[in-house]
């Protein structure tokens, strides 16, 4: 079985927002540093860094209220709509998590958002024990982003979710 060392924390991939990286055992998001995040919160006026913040400092409840209000205000945003099926998968619907974001697949396909989604598909299967379609998932979203040329970070952050999603099957095997 390969397994991948990470050194530190350092080594994680970015979570996508100052203080948050992914763990790389779980693959979720996770503070690593409150102070960068606090920071990077006061600066933000985007309802969606609110929300993920109370989802990762574990106040669900808030989050849902939050997301509810800020849904109401722009039912179209992208981001708000993945942080929505991301509440779920939070909260241990999986069911529904899986079914938000296979409809925004629909929606995004051949699109530059595809990815991203694969990449949310991926982590909601994993957490879900369904480690099968968790690697096809970060299989999609890792050749997406090669494909699309995106950031680095981004790129890294899909191949250690299906090396990680590799080895629990391999482990399993």
């Amino acid at each position: 079985m390969t397994t991948e060392t990470f050194s530190s924390i350092s080594d994680w991939p970015t979570g996508g927002f100052p203080g948050v990286r992914t763990n790389p055992d779980t693959l979720l998001p996770a503070i690593v540093n409150e102070e960068a995040m606090q920071s990077a919160l006061a600066e933000s006026s985007d309802p969606a860094d609110r929300i993920m913040a109370l989802m990762l400092e574990g106040h669900p409840g808030e989050a849902a209220e939050l997301l509810a209000e800020a849904r109401y205000n722009d039912p179209e945003s992208f981001k708000l709509r993945i942080f929505e099926a991301e509440l779920h998968r939070a909260t241990n619907r999986f069911d529904r998590a899986v079914e938000l974001f296979r409809q925004l697949l629909g929606e995004v396909h051949g699109t530059a958002k595809e990815p991203v989604v694969h990449q949310y598909l991926g982590r909601a299967y994993f957490v879900a024990g369904n480690h099968v379609a968790a690697a096809e998932s970060f299989t999609k979203a890792l050749d997406l982003r090669v494909a699309l040329a995106a950031d680095a970070s981004l790129i890294y952050s899909s191949a250690v979710a299906l090396q990680r999603a590799r080895n629990v099957l391999e482990f399993a095997s």
